[in-house]
């Protein structure tokens, strides 16, 4: 090779490198922390504190934290309890990821609890980051998680009654205002945890939205759409329709924003921004949530609409929940 073609490489990999924002070290932690979506975030978060509390990692606590969520609140958006799809079939989406990168997720997973898990394993003992349908299920299988029948009674009777209309018209918040036949499409949990050493994690589950079409698959396991975390920068995680979020990588957005130097609370407003921006009609109608934890343990959120709420757990308090400024602040919750 001449000495003036690598003169010209050298020069344009040095211009090159002056583009990218400089790598920066890690920061002291001013403590560990762990934060969730909605009111259930709160037990959730004390799953994870426990292992936290004890100098634990901070992807051990997010497993344990949305683990609990898929079976210890029994909840319709999320786990076991999840409601099916307009075919009776109850299929589970979740992703994990590490500060450093890696990540793994599973998408319409029947018959197997606990998809944060097997999304880990998915991480760990595969060159693969998402598997989805019968080939999640397969894995599983090989993991050694048992195979179970997941539709509750429960679930069963809701969807016997939805059959009876077959009427798909997600409404903003009517579960918790108690509106018969509707479900609340959006309480997908995304949790989000901060180690002493650091070191951050996240972990998004979900059951999906009750009487989708059988094989939609949402933004929870989908890497920067409904998680995503960098340790140079901090994690975001959403909550909502999932098709927003898909449309604008919207995880990945708010940690980008987050490197340009806004706070978390700037950050989530900004992609929730972009979201009315690109489809104003729809989203009046429309949840859409973001919640955001930098790597010094500041958090922040916002949503489209009122009624989001999230939970904050570190050392001095266990159980805080907080409410989200909105940009359509006329829900009822």
């Amino acid at each position: 090779m001449s000495s003036r073609r690598r003169f010209l490489q050298s020069s344009l990999m040095a211009a090159g490198a002056a583009l990218l924002p400089a790598a920066r070290a890690l920061p002291a932690s001013n403590g560990a922390k762990v934060v969730s979506t909605w009111d259930f975030g709160v037990p959730a978060n004390r799953e994870a504190w426990r292992i936290l509390a004890a100098g634990g990692n901070a992807l051990d606590a997010v497993e344990a934290g949305a683990r609990w969520a898929e079976t210890g609140q029994c909840n319709s958006t999320v786990g076991r309890c999840g409601y099916p799809d307009r075919d009776g079939f109850v299929t589970l989406d979740a992703s994990i990821m590490k500060g450093d990168g890696s990540c793994g997720a599973v998408a319409a997973l029947q018959d197997i609890d606990h998809p944060i898990s097997v999304a880990r394993k998915v991480m760990e003992k595969t060159p693969h980051v998402l598997l989805v349908g019968d080939g999640a299920r397969q894995f599983a299988v090989a993991e050694g998680f048992e195979p179970r029948e997941l539709r509750t009674p429960e679930a069963e009777k809701a969807w016997r009654e939805w059959r009876e209309t077959s009427r798909y018209a997600p409404e903003i918040n009517a579960e918790r205002r108690g509106v018969p036949g509707n479900k609340d499409n959006h309480d997908t949990i995304g949790m989000l945890a901060l180690g002493a050493d650091g070191r951050m994690a996240g972990a998004c589950t979900t059951s999906g939205m009750a009487w989708k079409m059988h094989g939609r698959v949402g933004d929870s396991p989908i890497i920067g759409a409904g998680l995503y975390v960098d340790d140079q920068v901090g994690g975001a995680t959403a909550s909502g329709v999932g098709e927003e979020m898909l449309r604008n990588a919207a995880s990945f957005l708010v940690v980008e924003l987050m490197r340009q130097g806004h706070s978390p609370s700037d950050a989530c407003h900004l992609a929730i921004e972009r979201v009315v921006m690109k489809r104003p009609q729809a989203s009046k109608t429309l949840q859409v949530c973001f919640l955001a934890m930098n790597n010094h343990g500041e958090v922040g959120a916002f949503a489209l609409h009122q009624g989001f709420v999230y939970a904050v757990c570190d050392a001095q308090q266990q159980d805080t929940l907080l409410q989200a400024p909105a940009v359509y602040a006329t829900s009822k919750t």
